[in-house]
């Protein structure tokens, strides 16, 4: 991929395939991204600002990224040899400003089209960054930490060096897994997934006469559990609080056992930490409490699962594109996602982040906690309001809440939390 010049059409990678099907066949999808606006410091020199952008843009192939049809088979596939646009500063009045912004909250092509947008906008009263990534492209580590971390170190003067791996190689290597490789990947995810029932695992419809998935959401603030917990054990938030849902979900259910999924940053290696791209992967999980244990074996069980998932996690192409974790209820970690940017030792006032106002799948349930910087936790329940009441959804997070503060005890036994 020397230079990124040579024609090659690339399968689109699982995770891209299911994201790409998503927005094309649920209408009111995320998918189409409305991007992000942040106000420059007035420290920040805009025209080597412009500079590091696009030296970067040049460095990494994933912007370079289109979505085609190949010319054969139809398919809807990827090629990395389009050409950039380099951004400029676009001068304007605020009035043109407010007009062009509203402009971008349109949806765009999406075939054989850059799949990004990003401006830098000076207007007599501000100066601003503009960045929108199409999602199945980019994630949100690529686009909020690892994209700005590369334009501040050009920036500072370093050289941009261009990474050990892009990702049209990755692409091209997880496209080339052995078929043994596959089947054993793909056996451990059936296995799984085999036991799923919605009736048996996911939380009991108490709402009637609603025919079509509508959109439900709850905020919940986490009452008497803090950060401080975790500096005190060491313990991951992520496992704890998927292990937390896990067992809420087996305690509303009253089935003895929870299948879900759960959203993770998908980069396991160093190489792939430093990747631009969408590396983020949806895995699912399942757990038997019939088992008395303790908290503490629970977790230190679950962190194994997780090893193996990420183990077999290029085998979920099958999981995918059978549909297996359909309707299942979803959990995601974020932290770090509310601050203003830090550039260059100036903050970067965040005027506009893109909310997540329809789910991107109708799912029954989808579970995100949040940490915020203040040491508390906040958990956002999109729910399927055919499906549940705002009442039922309420008392999930409460029910959360209570096993969190139990679950401090990491010698509590299970079978008393849940019970």
């Amino acid at each position: 991929m020397d230079g990124f010049t040579t024609k090659q059409f690339y399968p689109l990678r699982p995770i891209q395939r299911w994201l790409v099907d998503t927005h094309f066949n649920k209408a009111k999808s995320t998918m189409m991204n409305i991007g992000g606006l942040f106000k420059l410091s007035v420290k920040i020199d805009l025209q080597r600002f412009v500079d590091a952008l696009n030296e970067v843009l040049k460095a990494h192939d994933i912007f370079r990224c289109r979505f085609v049809f190949h010319p054969e088979t139809s398919d809807l596939c990827q090629i990395f040899d389009g050409d950039i646009e380099p951004v400029k500063i676009s001068r304007m009045s605020d009035e043109a400003f407010d007009s062009h912004m509203e402009k971008l909250r349109e949806p765009y092509r999406i075939i054989n089209k850059p799949l990004w947008r990003m401006y830098v906008i000076e207007t007599p009263t501000a100066r601003y960054f503009y960045a929108d990534f199409y999602h199945a492209i980019m994630d949100g580590v690529a686009s909020s930490i690892l994209c700005l971390r590369e334009i501040e170190k050009v920036y500072r003067g370093r050289k941009v060096n261009r990474p050990a791996l892009s990702y049209a190689e990755y692409v091209d290597e997880e496209a080339h897994l052995t078929p043994e490789d596959l089947a054993e990947a793909h056996d451990y995810w059936r296995k799984m997934l085999a036991p799923f029932d919605k009736s048996k695992h996911l939380p009991p419809i108490d709402v009637e006469g609603v025919a079509a998935w509508t959109q439900g959401n709850v905020e919940y603030t986490f009452k008497n559990f803090t950060e401080e917990f975790f500096r005190n054990t060491g313990r991951s938030e992520n496992t704890f609080f998927l292990a937390a849902t896990m067992m809420t979900l087996a305690k509303v259910t009253r089935s003895n056992e929870a299948i879900m999924s759960w959203i993770h940053n998908g980069r396991t290696n160093m190489r792939e930490r430093r990747l631009m791209g969408l590396m983020l992967e949806q895995f699912p999980c399942a757990w038997n409490f019939s088992e008395d244990i303790t908290v503490g074996d629970f977790l230190d069980r679950l962190e194994g699962q997780i090893r193996m998932s990420t183990k077999y996690r290029k085998g979920l192409d099958m999981v995918y594109n059978d549909g297996l974790e359909d309707d299942c209820v979803s959990f995601i970690f974020q932290k770090g996602i509310n601050n203003d940017p830090i550039f260059c030792d100036t903050t970067m006032e965040t005027i506009y982040l893109p909310p997540n106002e329809i789910s991107a799948v109708e799912n029954a349930l989808d579970v995100e906690v949040e940490a915020k910087d203040d040491g508390t936790y906040d958990v956002f329940l999109d729910y399927d309001a055919s499906r549940y009441s705002e009442a039922a959804i309420e008392n999930f997070a409460k029910i959360m809440n209570k096993i969190l503060i139990a679950m401090r005890d990491v010698d509590a036994r299970i079978s008393t939390i849940i019970a």
